[in-house]
């Protein structure tokens, strides 16, 4: 074998490794949390979700995962979206509320190869807020709701979750709150301020502000947040009425990853509403 095969094979052979180590981050977490881990057969995809042991209650609170791993470089998307770091996972393990909590993942995270029905780059790329992405996450959030036996929701999104929990709340008659976590919360404005392809076949959600507008809401950002940012959230909100109930909270010192998981409990506590 030349050296150049050679090295070829260790590299392949090390990107298998990270991708069944990212892999097995979700479960892993969950299952030490002494919560459940399930794949859901949810529309067209197949989706992972955790749920807290917690006793059910009248309110589900539902942590949607971001993008994900969607491209390992700018011009090469992932073959797997399964996050790196499963920022919205961690989220949901550490909310110190008393009612029943869940998370789901994002098509085709956690459940390449044996459970990838329909998987296909497009849904962690140009169509990550396609319609039928939208109708999967919802058929999961049924799934969890009926097994909670919730007869409301809140949904909690980190990054492109935030995306998906409003486009979802537009939609769904049961949402009492929406919470987002350094969000892409109006895509048009997103990917022509930073020169990105336009995400073609994806929802925006800020054309669903509108549809949102009575539900109470909080957007957290992060103030050295280079992904998204603040001004991203302000656009969206821009699109809402006078006197709609939607807060921004902007986060000072921590950046589109970090700190988060860290302090949100924290968080919660001195800023989420009421309704929880």
């Amino acid at each position: 074998m030349t050296a150049g095969r050679l090295l070829l094979l260790v590299v392949l052979l090390s990107c298998a490794a990270c991708t069944a180590s990212r892999r097995a981050e979700g479960p892993e977490l969950a299952q030490k949390a002494g919560w459940r881990w399930d794949i859901l057969r949810a529309g067209m995809f197949d989706l992972a979700a955790a749920s807290s042991p917690r006793a059910g209650s009248d309110t589900l609170v539902v942590y949607l995962e971001g993008d994900g791993l969607a491209y390992v470089h700018p011009r090469q998307p992932a073959m797997d979206p399964t996050p790196t770091d499963p920022v919205a996972l961690r989220l949901a393990l550490a909310d110190p509320g008393r009612t029943a909590v869940a998370w789901l993942g994002r098509p085709c995270q956690y459940t390449l190869p044996d459970h990838g029905r329909n998987c296909a780059v497009a849904y962690w790329t140009a169509r990550r807020y396609a319609p039928e992405v939208i109708d999967s996450v919802a058929a999961g959030i049924d799934g969890l709701k009926a097994r909670s036996g919730a007869a409301r929701l809140v949904l909690v999104g980190y990054s492109g979750g935030g995306a998906l929990a409003v486009l979802l709340a537009a939609r769904r008659p049961d949402v009492a709150e929406i919470v987002t976590v350094a969000a892409d919360l109006d895509l048009g404005y997103w990917t022509a301020r930073d020169g990105l392809s336009p995400l073609t076949g994806s929802l925006d959600p800020a054309q669903s502000a509108a549809a949102t507008a009575g539900i109470p809401q909080i957007h957290f950002t992060g103030g050295h947040d280079e992904t998204v940012g603040t001004d991203v959230a302000r656009s969206f909100l821009r699109r809402l009425p006078p006197g709609a109930p939607a807060r921004l909270v902007e986060i000072p010192d921590f950046n589109h990853d970090c700190c988060w998981a860290r302090d949100w409990p924290v968080l919660v506590g001195r800023d989420w509403p009421a309704v929880r």
